[in-house]
């Protein structure tokens, strides 16, 4: 099921996610014990890369949390080094871990020192990759979220597999990959859609009035899965 809300102004967007997230991430550390300094009492939030989130992130960047109990870490990412223009990485570090989120953890996605393939098997194995509690996703005019993209040939992996992070060649589409899963995107605690423009609106009702062959049709229509929409005209 998803929730929808509508802001004529990209600024209210921004403040009105920055405050849902943080509100969430509160939640989420206050459940766990935030107080102590065990691993185990940290947050974990993910978040997409892109245009349209980065006034989100900066906006999420000067929020008054609980920044040193948070981990932060990507839906998904682009396979290539974190100086190139095209990494979430690069954008995450340069938007979101300033201000008083410079005091939070990043867990980066790509090493491209690393076969791709192996760089997976080693995030699926490292028991210390925690599944996101919050998430916030983007969606393409396709329909895809995180990096699930119905014409990769992954396509049926992603959305069949219990492994949390997967490799991805989308076939429209620059660069490789590294994503979650649809499976890891389902048990998310809270998730977040940011997207604006008419358009994207249609795909996502769309997505809605009848199962799809694209990534947010799978995850909103999935059962027990909850999205909160923010949509800007």
């Amino acid at each position: 099921m998803i929730e929808l809300h509508t802001f004529d102004d990209p600024r209210a967007q921004s403040d009105a996610l920055a405050k849902a997230v943080g509100d969430a991430l509160q939640a989420s550390l206050a459940a766990r014990g935030a107080a102590s300094t065990d691993a185990a009492h940290h947050a974990t939030l993910a978040v997409s890369g892109g245009t349209s989130p980065r006034p989100f992130l900066q906006t999420l960047s000067s929020q008054a949390l609980d920044w040193a109990h948070i981990d932060v870490t990507l839906v998904d990412d682009r396979w290539v080094p974190e100086t190139d223009a095209a990494s979430n990485a690069r954008l995450v570090r340069e938007t979101l871990l300033q201000n008083a989120a410079s005091a939070a953890y990043f867990w980066p996605l790509v090493d491209t020192a690393q076969a791709l393939e192996t760089h997976i098997a080693d995030l699926n194995g490292d028991a210390q990759r925690r599944l996101p509690d919050v998430a916030v996703l983007g969606m393409g005019e396709d329909g895809h979220t995180a990096s699930i993209f119905a014409d990769a040939p992954e396509w049926d992996v992603a959305i069949t597999t219990a492994d949390r992070f997967i490799a991805v060649h989308p076939g429209n589409a620059p660069h490789a990959r590294v994503s979650l899963s649809m499976s890891a995107l389902k048990q998310v605690g809270q998730l977040y859609l940011l997207i604006a423009g008419q358009k994207k609106l249609d795909v996502l009702n769309a997505a809605l009035a009848a199962p799809q062959k694209n990534a947010i049709s799978t995850l909103a229509n999935a059962q027990g899965v909850k999205l909160d929409v923010y949509w800007c005209a």
